[in-house]
């Protein structure tokens, strides 16, 4: 089979217990605040925070007050996710389907609120547990 048409990494996905906290703390190392946005959650609304540096992308999320204990309670590996970037997010979602990949969401996720007209996401499970998420920047 062909490589899917994956453009280059996007963004390294780490949950936090303090989305502002965490803000600090990157800015403290030279990125940037380039986008904040809210997510819906069963249990309320979940904070995210796009840092930047170069060509670096970082996202920080915050779930809802009722899912933060799973957060807390990780032992080792807060990294959440590798999201890489992709043209055309239906295309590669159909390629990945095809392929008999393990993909965790019916169909891409639209996010209405991040960046200027939203994104649009899927994750895939590799065999180790680790998470793959396509992501195309609409």
């Amino acid at each position: 089979m062909n490589a899917l048409p994956i453009r280059h990494l996007q963004h390294i996905g780490i949950p936090v217990t303090s989305i502002d906290r965490s803000i600090r703390f990157y800015h403290n190392l030279g990125f940037v605040n380039s986008m904040m946005s809210t997510f819906d959650r069963p249990g309320g609304k979940g904070h995210v925070a796009m840092m930047k540096m170069g060509d670096i992308t970082i996202e920080l999320y915050e779930m809802p007050a009722d899912e933060l204990e799973e957060v807390k309670l990780r032992k080792h590996g807060h990294v959440d996710h590798i999201a890489f970037d992709v043209a055309n997010i239906d295309e590669v979602f159909g390629d990945c389907l095809k392929r008999g990949l393990a993909i965790q969401e019916p169909a891409p996720v639209l996010l209405p609120r991040f960046w200027d007209s939203g994104c649009k996401y899927f994750n895939i499970v590799g065999p180790d547990g680790e998470k793959l998420e396509f992501n195309q920047i609409l």
